[in-house]
């Protein structure tokens, strides 16, 4: 009822032309599908995901599992650490956009003021065409970062001690023991994060909506916030169907392809 009937209906609605200009659905077949092909804002969107995925998952699953191997030792403050790295997660991506729009705001924004002390000129990261999108990137990771540090931090905890003890009275090095015993049994948690990220670049729209509206000149727009734009703001239901679907089959077959690639590399036990 909650997820298949809605992405049925999707697919459907996909086929027909629905907007401010018809009072009734009218079928198109495949019209949809074709102008979406020739539409220069959803091209800069569909490219401007990649790039965001290609910025924000393999960075914030690695520093993910960096803090995890950071805090997984004993030292004092140990859970503070924790505390402190899983923070951003369990704040509102709209709180988190606020946070960071002041950080990036010109004239009186926490880098720029940093800058103006020490002598180098404003910048203004999310008027810029050349750094709206990394801005965002930037934030994205902040905030993920802690997510896939608890699933590691889980993993480290669960791989037996005596397998790690024998590599080191085999005379393996810390790098060593890393490489050949450690890392491998952290595949399962590996590709669970790459699938979860990957599907979360996708999902992108809160700070869009907050930050930037996709621009300047859709510098910053992706899949997501371009379906919202043409449902919300546009009232172009067709099209905002044919891009849901779009993106579902993008999702679907990057899931496939690390699910049928990876999966035969990974030790699960």
């Amino acid at each position: 009822m909650f997820t298949l009937y809605p992405i049925l209906s999707t697919f459907i609605s996909s086929f027909y032309k629905s907007d401010l200009s018809t009072i009734e659905p009218i079928f198109i077949g495949f019209d949809n599908y074709a102008i979406m092909m020739k539409d220069e804002v959803f091209r800069k969107a569909f490219i401007n995901n990649i790039w965001f995925t290609i910025g924000t998952v393999p960075t914030s699953v690695l520093l993910g599992l960096l803090l995890a191997i950071l805090v997984n030792r004993t030292f004092v403050g140990k859970v503070m650490s924790r505390v402190f790295f899983f923070y951003p997660v369990v704040i509102p991506m709209v709180a988190v956009s606020f946070i960071w729009l002041f950080f990036y705001t010109p004239d009186y924004g926490m880098i720029n003021s940093i800058l103006k002390l020490i002598g180098f000129e404003e910048l203004n990261l999310l008027g810029n065409s050349g750094t709206a999108l990394l801005s965002i990137i930037i934030m994205v990771i902040w905030k993920e970062a802690g997510f896939f540090m608890i699933f590691y931090l889980a993993a480290l905890q669960n791989i037996p001690k005596d397998l790690i003890e024998a590599a080191r009275i085999d005379g393996a090095s810390k790098w060593r023991q890393f490489r050949s015993v450690i890392f491998p049994l952290l595949m399962p948690t590996t590709l669970f994060s790459i699938i979860i990220a990957t599907t979360n670049a996708f999902k992108t729209v809160d700070q869009l909506v907050v930050m930037t509206q996709g621009g300047p000149n859709n510098a910053s727009n992706l899949l997501l916030y371009y379906i919202y734009e043409n449902t919300f703001r546009f009232m172009d239901y067709g099209r905002a169907a044919t891009v849901t679907v779009i993106v579902l089959m993008i999702m679907v077959s990057i899931a496939a392809i690390q699910f049928f690639a990876a999966d035969k590399k990974i030790h699960y036990s």
